[in-house]
């Protein structure tokens, strides 16, 4: 037994060596296909930086451009990385030309400005591509034909920090800078005063230092409210820190900072402040392009060793990475285009230029794309960035305290203080509580912008917070009463009801289509008409056959002719149904009272039809149909394509996490398992999710009403999923809890509570939709002129059998009788479905027959002729 399972184990293993013996051939033959192209990076190191930013958004270029095989489906990219340190421009030089000797068909970096001009005038000789990402020092008489820059260029800047001030309409601003290029960046501002009447002050940060509050101590005494920062993101973080410690992070003053990262600091504590801080932004981070790359960048750095980030918040990818991974993208756009490109080793000191340089280098500048910092085009005379787009991004409160439009900042010219400072539909009420009660009042933001729930630990946050901790003495704004914040703080009578609710996109137009022209009936219906024509012509087919008045001499001059036909075949039949369903006619007309009665309820029949179907078609081609992909939170339930949530740590996330109904189980296990990106930090997140995204938002139903009332593209889907109201919130065993309970009732009597919502909830408004959606007729509508036709049809029956009796008893003998067996051969002739022809019956003498039919009058028997 063990010689046998060696046996086996052996044949095994050498299946396996020749499957891996396989699989490096066929490696062999799929590399040699491929072409590699190597570029070269030189990076400058710090001590408390080894690795720079430069260098690792360089890697994650390459490495991503690889991936994604449909970019350079036959070329791997690879690269030649050299560290030097700063202000080394000599080490830098001898670095660029190991590289060179190498063969690299691009150089990147370095960043400084006397490496850069060294290596810039070796790439400059030999004729190859130097790229860079940062800031340089422009030059008066620019030669440097091989040389390409991203980063936007400096009289551009300049203008837009101009256009900035002139929109806020500033006229006293103080320029704060933190060394001599900042001056170049802001000299069309510094410009100004001669034209726009400005007054400037300028400013420079100490020099060797980081600490600034000697100078923000100054500016404060001299109510310098209006100061545009030039400095790096080290400073700027710093700046923001000692501002706060000043006691000028308020609403009185407004900070412009030039630098592009402004968005990647940690702005957490200045939220809440009152500051305006304005700033622009390169990275288009609302593209969900970027935000995908972002993301990937994001997760790569939280995994890597934690690293300084220049006062960065750790793992998001600053301006500089985002320049660094477009201009890597920018090599292999511009080597897709180049056909068989060689790279080739080059000596510094034999000034032999590459050979493919110029036309690779004319590749770059006729390039353009779409990257992480928007599009690029550059100037194809110096290499550098023409029309960019600058995002101006300011900073917002986050959470949910100050939310619209029951408490928001009051838009004025001049500085107000105090409670003038807010307004909305809780400080009107509130306004109104005050003056029934007569007690003052001080409005105060909560400190974390939430209006409470409880973590893990059962430690509650927000307004809840504020109210247990006696902080404050009353909370008013839309903070939904519950059960879990019932037994920790007091609530009034509520002054507002409402339910959860499901907030979406407005489902989008689908024109009329190809086969449209059967959308005015509904499936049923159409199949109804069918089976009703062929019906009815089956009808028209038998009672035709069957009446006496449909029979014919076909050979009107001969009168002794025995020969009868009847023009009623079944093919015929058919054809006089569909004529008269087309509204053409046709050259069949029935003769019998029983068959024109069929034919008239059939026309009137396709009168009905027709007419509710030309009546709708209009309809039907012209409209758009809206067809939206969810009514209801059923709906939500049962898929999973569209994503949905809620705003965490709200009411609405608390009652899905509580919910034992199942479907509400199972939306909140969906949104769950998917926290990060389900539930959203506040409503403008989510607000902004609903319209970029396919995702729906579930919220109270009245700030969904407020929301839709401002952007017509917004909706309410489907009805309320719960109800619950909107209290004043009180410490357990406040004095003023009854009094407010009886002053909400009393507003609400005299309807100064829905005055108060008509007013803050009306806006602009959106354009009355006409009921522009056709309904498809179905049964409901016309099913009626069926019942009519199917009516018709049996009378025509009852005629028809009564003309084939009067028919033959006028043409039977009054003293014989007509055997019903003969009755029965003379139908089964009539009701032939070949050609409608038979003999003219005669007289015959008595039938001695058992059944017979008989008439005391004048009997008659009638012999049919084969």
């Amino acid at each position: 037994m063990k010689f046998t399972t060696n046996l086996d184990y052996g044949a095994m293993e050498k299946r396996n060596r020749l499957f891996l013996l396989l699989l490096f051939i066929m490696s062999k033959l799929y590399l040699s296909d491929q072409q590699v192209l190597r570029i070269g990076g030189i990076f400058e190191t710090r001590e408390n930086e080894p690795v720079s930013v430069d260098e690792l958004a360089f890697k994650f270029a390459v490495t991503s451009i690889n991936r994604n095989r449909t970019l350079m489906p036959n070329t791997t990219l690879t690269y030649d990385i050299q560290r030097v340190n700063l202000f080394d421009s000599f080490e830098a030089s001898r670095r660029v030309c190991d590289q060179l000797a190498l063969g690299v068909a691009a150089v990147f970096g370095p960043a400084h400005s006397s490496s850069v001009s060294a290596v810039q005038s070796i790439c400059n000789a030999l004729e190859v591509p130097h790229i860079q990402t940062r800031w340089k020092h422009p030059s008066v008489d620019n030669k440097d034909t091989f040389f390409i820059n991203l980063y936007p260029e400096h009289t551009s800047i300049s203008r837009a920090i101009l256009d900035v001030v002139t929109y806020y309409k500033w006229k006293s601003i103080t320029v704060v800078y933190e060394d001599s290029t900042g001056l170049m960046r802001m000299q069309e501002l510094i410009k100004a005063p001669s034209r726009n009447g400005m007054k400037v002050r300028i400013r420079q940060l100490p020099i060797g230092s980081s600490d600034a509050r000697p100078l923000l101590k100054e500016m404060k005494k001299e109510q310098e409210f209006y100061v545009i920062f030039d400095c790096s993101n080290q400073m700027a973080s710093e700046l923001l820190k000692q501002l706060m410690s000043m006691g000028m992070m308020t609403e009185y003053y407004h900070f412009f900072f030039t630098t592009l990262d402004l968005f990647a600091l940690d702005l957490e504590p200045y939220r809440y402040s009152g500051v305006n801080m304005t700033a622009f932004r390169l990275l288009k981070l609302d593209d969900p392009y970027v935000g995908s790359i972002v993301q990937k960048w994001s997760t790569e750095r939280q995994l890597s060793p934690p690293r300084p980030e220049s006062g960065l918040m750790i793992g998001m990818m600053n301006t500089a990475a985002a320049l660094m991974y477009d201009a890597v993208f920018m090599v292999a756009v511009a080597s897709q285009r180049a056909s068989q490109m060689t790279v080739s080793s080059l000596q510094c000191h034999r000034h032999k230029p590459w050979r493919y340089g110029p036309r690779f280098m004319n590749l770059f500048k006729e390039a353009q794309w779409d990257g992480l910092t928007g599009r690029i085009i550059l100037n194809k005379t110096d290499g550098l960035r023409k029309d960019f787009d600058l995002d101006l991004i300011s900073l917002k409160e986050d959470g949910t305290a100050k939310e619209n439009p029951y408490v928001m900042y009051k838009k004025s010219d001049k500085v107000l203080y105090g409670n003038d400072r807010f307004e909305g539909y809780c400080l009107d009420l509130l306004k109104e509580l005050s003056n029934i009660l007569g007690f003052n009042y001080e409005v105060k933001l909560v400190t974390d912008g939430k209006y409470g729930a409880q973590n893990d630990k059962g430690e509650w946050n927000g307004m809840v917070r504020e109210l247990i901790d006696h902080i404050a003495d009353l909370a008013v704004a839309p903070l939904t009463i519950t059960y879990v914040r019932e037994k920790v703080i007091d609530f009034s009578k509520p002054f507002m009801t409402l339910g959860i609710s499901i907030l979406y996109r407005k489902p989008n137009g689908t024109n009329p289509g190809v086969f449209s022209f059967l959308n005015p009936l509904t499936p049923d219906i159409w199949m109804y008409v069918l089976l009703a024509c062929l019906g009815v012509s089956c009808v028209l087919f038998v009672i035709a056959r069957f009446t006496p008045y449909e029979w014919y001499n076909p050979h009107p001059c001969n009168a002794s002719s025995d020969v009868m036909e009847n023009n009623f075949t079944l093919l015929n039949s058919l054809w006089f149904g569909v004529a008269a369903l087309m509204r053409q006619g046709s050259e069949l007309m029935p003769k019998a009272l029983s068959t024109r009665i069929v034919g008239g309820i059939w026309w009137f029949f396709t009168l009905i039809i027709i007419s509710s179907y030309t009546a709708n078609l209009a309809a039907f081609l012209t409209v758009e149909r809206m067809d939206a992909p969810i009514d209801s939170a059923d709906d939500l339930a049962k898929q999973t394509r569209i994503e949905y949530g809620a705003v965490r740590d709200g009411s609405t996330m608390t009652f899905f996490k509580k919910s034992k109904i199942s479907t509400y189980e199972k939306m909140w296990t969906f949104m769950s398992s998917r926290k990060n990106t389900a539930l959203v930090k506040n409503t403008r997140e989510g607000i902004t999710r609903v319209l970029t995204t396919d995702y729906a938002l579930l919220m109270e139903s009245t700030s969904i009403e407020y929301i839709s009332q401002r952007n017509c593209n917004l909706t309410q889907v489907g009805g309320l999923i719960d109800s619950k109201g909107y209290g004043v919130g009180t410490p357990i065993g406040s004095p003023y809890r009854d009094k407010i309970t009886i002053a909400i009732l009393q507003l609400q009597e005299e309807g100064k509570l829905h005055m108060m919502k008509e007013k803050w909830w009306r806006g602009n408004g959106c354009p009355e939709e006409d009921n522009k959606e056709a309904s498809a007729l179905g049964v409901e509508n016309i099913g009626g002129i069926f019942i009519v036709l199917a009516a018709g049809l049996v009378l025509s029956v009852f005629v028809a059998i009564g003309e084939f009796i009067y028919k033959a008893r006028k043409n039977s003998d009054i003293e014989e009788c007509i055997s019903f067996s003969e009755v029965m051969e003379e139908l089964g002739v009539t009701f032939r479905c070949h050609k409608a022809m038979r003999k003219r019956g005669r007289p015959r003498g008595r039938a001695a027959l058992t059944g017979v039919l008989c008439n005391s009058k004048r009997i008659m028997r009638k012999e049919t002729m084969a």
